[in-house]
């Protein structure tokens, strides 16, 4: 019995070792050569979070209701051909290993870009883009309590 929980313990440690989030994966590649990273953590968009709300009135889009209810944003660049298509990979398995529902696929001529959520009907909590472009790869992931009417109004105002 003992050896059982042994084993059982032992099985749990190798498959959350293999579990991905976005910073992971942002820890994993971003010190890699040609590689672009950016990370930004919840103690900035805490900051930025007692900022007065911003007006945007010259026709831009008004990020500032979204960027408030942000936790973490990590951005993967890549052009290095010999990592990014263990980057997708990695991107994929993160992907397919939470609840994320697919929002949006667009291909054209080899290049492709996806975008994920998971949340529920009033709340996003995270968003992944993964982006390839001949021989660049992207990644995005923005986790967060994003209210979803917020987000649809943002995307819709980028659209038109």
């Amino acid at each position: 019995m003992r050896s059982f929980f042994i084993l059982a313990a032992m099985l749990l440690v190798t498959i959350s070792s293999f579990a991905q989030d976005g910073r992971s994966i942002y820890q994993k590649y971003s010190d890699s050569e040609n590689i672009s990273a950016v990370y930004v953590s919840p103690a900035m968009f805490k900051l930025i979070g007692k900022l007065p709300d911003i007006e945007m009135n010259d026709g831009e889009v008004n990020f500032f209701p979204i960027i408030k209810s942000l936790t973490g944003l990590y951005i993967i660049s890549s052009s290095n051909a010999g990592i990014n298509a263990q980057l997708y990979a990695d991107v994929e398995t993160f992907i397919k290993s939470g609840k994320y529902e697919l929002l949006m696929e667009a291909k054209d001529s080899g290049e492709a870009v996806r975008m994920y959520t998971v949340g529920n009907e009033t709340t996003v909590s995270s968003f992944v883009m993964v982006a390839k472009d001949g021989e660049e790869t992207s990644f995005i992931c923005i986790d967060g309590n994003i209210n979803r009417n917020d987000l649809e109004k943002l995307l819709a105002e980028q659209m038109k």
